[in-house]
């Protein structure tokens, strides 16, 4: 089968289309025709060698992908047929036109949505998701500052917390992403280039702060966070993009306002972890994909790359001008 591959760490110039053994589904098992995946930021880190995928994962880059059931491994209980569409939640390898995936991992693709819609849900989605809600522990009434609100996991979070009852704020460092964040739910947006965004979260918030703050970039926005932080709030990080060090007086602001920091990450999480998630994802989230009405979901893509040009959709992923998600198709 054909996969993306490269040979050494650095940077999109080393991708290239490579043919590699097809692999075969293990016991409790389905190999997955890929028809797309999505684009991550864990897909940049690891290829430039910041970060391994978990022991025993896939080498090969892709974190979600959408296609058709194509072998049924041992053992494998439950609903699914060769010939299926389905969307999965892969720990890697969805990037090639065939993957492995443990059978509960596997999501039916709402009605009316397409292969590359599809493939834009499981990480993105999922990863939303857990942090609102197994993480964030997100209630009705709650404001949430949700930052890099026009990335993947940013717009399904905006629709979340929206259908949970709680008030989504965001950042963006565009009046075009802000637009779009807003478009989707978004109570207000800020862009961080042109204004502190936490003394405009406080400012929306009338003084009292966010109750949750999902955040994907870490050192730089420490400060930010904690003053717009509500007394009892939840700071959940679950990225690095501004930096892993801070110097200041975190642990005395965060006592102060008694608020909680708590780290997310999905893709190292255990595979009951992940059957658990997926399952209440698929039970309570992805019928609102295809039912019409304001509560109706949906996945935002930006572009579709075929898998051939793989060096240019990293590229355009570094540029941080996408809005949703970038997805790659492969060839059928």
């Amino acid at each position: 089968m054909i996969a993306v591959h490269f040979d050494k760490p650095g940077g999109p110039e080393n991708l290239y289309l490579k043919e590699v053994a097809k692999p075969s589904p293990g016991e409790g098992e389905v190999l997955l025709k890929v028809a797309a995946s999505a684009l991550n930021r864990a897909d940049l880190l690891q290829r430039q060698g910041q970060y391994a995928p978990p022991p025993g994962a896939s080498n090969i880059l892709g974190l979600e992908a959408s296609g058709h059931v194509a072998e049924l491994g041992a053992g494998c209980q439950g609903p699914w047929r060769v010939g299926d569409p389905a969307m999965a939640l892969l720990s890697g390898g969805g990037q090639a036109q065939y993957v492995t995936v443990p059978a509960e991992l596997l999501m039916p693709i709402p009605a009316g949505l397409t292969m590359c819609q599809a493939a834009a849900i499981p990480e993105a989605w999922l990863t939303a998701f857990q942090l609102l809600h197994l993480v964030g522990n997100v209630r009705a009434g709650d404001s949430v500052l949700i930052h890099a609100g026009a990335s993947g996991v940013g717009t399904a979070a905006i629709q979340l917390a929206r259908m949970a009852g709680a008030t989504p704020l965001v950042t963006a460092g565009s009046q075009e992403k802000l637009q779009i964040a807003e478009k989707l739910g978004a109570a207000a947006g800020f862009n961080y280039k042109e204004e502190d965004f936490s003394e405009a979260t406080l400012k929306f918030t009338k003084g009292a702060g966010v109750n949750l703050i999902l955040d994907c970039i870490g050192g730089s926005y420490w400060e930010k966070n904690v003053n717009c932080l509500a007394l009892d709030g939840h700071w959940v990080l679950y990225g690095l993009l501004g930096g892993a060090v801070i110097s200041g007086p975190l642990f005395s602001k965060l006592l102060f306002k008694r608020g909680s920091l708590i780290t997310s990450l999905l893709r190292s999480r255990d595979k009951k972890y992940k059957q658990m998630l997926v399952k209440a994802f698929t039970e309570q989230i992805l019928p609102h994909f295809s039912t019409e009405g304001p509560q109706r979901l949906l996945p935002v893509l930006d572009r579709v790359y075929p898998v051939a040009e793989i060096q240019e959709a990293h590229e355009y992923m570094e540029t941080n001008k996408n809005v949703g998600k970038i997805v790659l198709e492969l060839p059928q």
